[in-house]
């Protein structure tokens, strides 16, 4: 299925073969592929221009695809992140998944599945690239500087809790479960015991709540809402 706009996608891959094929493939779906051979370039071209989707190699000459991963994140640079790699074992899954990765496929993969998964990603995250500014009561993010104010004032988020910021910006005046979070924001699409969810929402409400009124709301049984006024118990 094509996507109605052009993707940019930014591929850091050595083996020239499968950056060709996979050039190749992602054409046909109405995705630009822009690959570079080694960790530095892809370092700088990740952190010097804009892209929809990064799809990264663990092991690249010069750099960790790791090490370029963890540069972005620190760097507020939010756009989904594709590991395709050979490092198949759990730990490796796990520990690029922890350090901000949006999916994570190993080699060999088959291609139609690859696209699948770079299409769920582009859904997802694209629509945020067509918008620079959210706005939910005095709450702003500017989606290109990444920055956070209320009543002006700027507000200093890590960026798993600008992730979260952001998802209930989108979705302001919607219920929002603890299981919608753990799947859209933590990519946890299964059953799993863990108080990622209330650690990161108690910081982000503590942050948010310093420059004015509560936002984000318990609903009891239900899950979370933004809104600008207190509901009803």
């Amino acid at each position: 299925m094509a996507l109605t706009a052009r993707a940019r996608l930014l591929l850091v891959e050595d083996d020239c073969a499968t950056a060709a094929y996979l050039h190749e493939g992602l054409a046909e779906h109405d995705i630009d592929v822009f690959a570079v051979a080694n960790g530095p370039d892809g370092l700088r071209r990740a952190l010097s221009e804009r892209w929809s989707l990064v799809i990264l190699d663990r092991m690249l000459p010069g750099m960790d695809g790791l090490e370029i991963l963890t540069h972005m994140r620190e760097h507020d640079i939010m756009t989904p992140v594709l590991f395709l790699t050979t490092m198949d074992g759990v730990s490796s899954r796990v520990r690029g998944l922890r350090h901000g990765a949006d999916d994570y496929m190993t080699k060999p993969f088959a291609l139609r599945e690859l696209v699948a998964r770079v299409q769920v990603l582009l859904r997802r995250f694209m629509p945020c690239q067509q918008v620079t500014m959210l706005c939910v009561s005095d709450v702003t993010i500017d989606l290109l500087t990444r920055e956070v104010t209320r009543h002006g004032d700027k507000i200093n988020l890590q960026p798993q809790e600008m992730k979260l910021l952001e998802y209930f910006m989108r979705n302001h005046g919607t219920i929002i479960s603890r299981r919608m979070l753990l799947k859209d924001v933590w990519n946890m699409d299964f059953p799993v015991r863990t108080n990622i969810v209330e650690t990161h929402l108690s910081r982000l409400r503590e942050k948010l709540g310093r420059h004015g009124q509560p936002l984000i709301h318990t609903i009891k049984g239900s899950g979370y809402v933004m809104k600008e006024a207190d509901l009803d118990p």
